[in-house]
């Protein structure tokens, strides 16, 4: 049997499913229980002090700002807010763990019962979230070249976090990856984090497991971890899922344990088994008072929420008539979302939405990538830009001179207009001065003449191409082609 053949058979056995749970690190100016600078990249262990390295008699704070961004990740997934606060801890041993247990929440998550709405393979889903709650980082362990030793470095500890778990509604590794793109562009709208895997600002664990279609009950799951991209946990999900169905069909069992992803090889490998659920003894934090938060609190938080992606998605193409392709491009990012609404309605005449949007979809999105900076960052602010495609609309030059003139203006921070005027990119629309052109190309060119007045008016396509190499690219098109077919047919 084939190992397509095996795929198809197995793939028509059984049903998938999978949860996600992903760690995000909120970008509050301070760690969560202490005065530490948030900020990565520190040289090792300067960013530490006697609260977030759990030393005796030292009592935790929590960071109100920390607070308010959970709120905030918790209305913007569509969950139920909790006003009662309560930390737990959570007890375990690990290197990076300073104090021997970590500052969680257990039974009282800052948000439950939320959800999230994505598009797979063009089908819109529902994804449950079970709960996103609040707790401190743990630190990060550098492993020796040589294997001789392994070093420590506490700046981490105690950066907030938020951990998002979802619900096992999760049924490829597709869905999966379309979920935390999802996911990730929700959380950036809301301003509280960079969500850099890069750097460890946004982490992702999946549990994945196999039964038989139409079972309700789940298999024996495994949980895959070291996945540093959305791409890798796509991938992982592939691997494990293969693995899965190749032990089962061939009468073995899935032993429940906790793997890593090898990037490399591009397989998994055996952490820890975990064939019970750990013990973690949580208790109630003796150093942390539950609380309560005014619901006053909660409706200010949630006034302040930003327009989120889908909402925005949905108002690109009522309100400007854009099509789904360039509404995701713009959406993509806030940035370049509200740069395109900005330059809109800076326009000098009435260009339209579909222009302004193929500017920034096309050229704009090509220098980002070109410069690898945010928008933002680009020497051109929105008006610079409807001034540019004005120039272009307006006939004062071709479409190719003004990605040239948008280079420039990145480049040296000029307007439009100075530009066009140094570099000399204005068209030739003068009428006279064309047809001086023109003639020369008509005298040239009898055969290409006879063809149009035969009746083949593509045929003064040839004529304006000889007319705009003579002219050095300067000529107007759309003047040229007007000027031609009257000097010609006499229309």
């Amino acid at each position: 049997m084939s190992g397509t053949e095996f795929t198809e058979l197995t793939m028509s056995q059984f049903e998938t499913v999978i949860g996600l749970e992903v760690h995000l690190q909120l970008a509050t100016r301070t760690k969560i229980f202490c005065s530490c600078a948030n900020q990565y990249g520190c040289a090792p262990n300067t960013n530490v002090c006697p609260v977030c390295l759990g030393l005796p008699g030292t009592l935790p704070v929590l960071n109100h700002q920390a607070l308010l961004y959970a709120i905030k990740v918790g209305l913007a997934l569509n969950a139920e807010i909790n006003p009662f606060i309560k930390f737990d801890r959570k007890n375990y041993y690990y290197p990076d763990l300073p104090k021997g247990y970590q500052i969680s929440q257990f039974d009282f998550p800052v948000a439950k019962n939320g959800f999230l709405n994505i598009k797979s393979d063009g089908q819109e889903k529902r994804i449950g979230i079970t709960r996103a709650h609040l707790e401190e980082d743990a630190g990060k362990l550098i492993h020796d070249n040589s294997g001789s030793c392994s070093l420590a470095d506490f700046n981490r500890t105690g950066t907030p976090l938020i951990e998002i778990v979802t619900e096992p509604d999760l049924n490829s590794p597709q869905e999966a990856y379309d979920y935390l793109n999802t996911l990730k562009l929700t959380l950036q709208y809301l301003g509280i984090s960079d969500c850099d895997m890069e750097k460890g600002s946004l982490r992702c664990d999946a549990n994945v497991s196999i039964r038989p279609t139409g079972q309700t009950s789940l298999g024996t799951k495994t949980e895959l971890k070291n996945m540093n991209s959305f791409r890798a946990v796509k991938m992982a999900l592939e691997y494990e899922l293969r693995r899965h169905e190749q032990v089962i069909v061939s009468g073995g069992k899935i032993v429940q344990e906790t793997l890593l992803w090898d990037d490399e090889k591009a397989q998994t490998r055996t952490m820890r088994s975990k064939e019970q659920a750990h013990d973690y003894r949580y208790f109630p934090d003796p150093d942390l008072v539950p609380f309560t938060v005014d619901y006053k609190i909660i409706d200010g938080v949630r006034a302040e929420l930003p327009e989120l992606p889908q909402a925005k998605f949905l108002r690109f193409l009522s309100e400007y008539s854009l099509s789904e392709y360039d509404a995701n491009i713009l959406v993509a990012d806030s940035g370049m979302a509200d740069f395109f609404e900005e330059a809109y309605k800076e326009r000098p005449f009435d260009i339209s939405a579909k222009k302004t949007a193929n500017w920034i979809a096309g050229p704009i999105l090509m220098e980002l990538n070109n410069r690898k900076v945010p928008i933002h960052e680009l020497k051109i602010s929105p008006k610079d830009l409807a001034a540019l495609i004005d120039n272009v609309e307006q006939g004062v030059i071709s479409n190719l001179a003004g990605k040239e003139v948008l280079t420039a203006m990145l480049d040296e921070g000029k307007k439009a207009d100075t530009i066009i005027k140094e570099k000399g990119l204005a068209q030739v629309s003068d009428d006279s001065a064309l047809l001086v052109i023109i003639d020369e190309v008509i005298a040239r060119n009898p055969a290409v003449v006879e063809q149009i007045k035969s009746g083949k008016p593509n045929a003064a396509g040839f004529l304006v191409g000889q007319a705009m190499k003579k002219s050095g690219g300067r000529a107007n098109p759309k003047k040229l082609n007007e000027l031609i077919t009257r000097r010609i047919t006499g229309v």
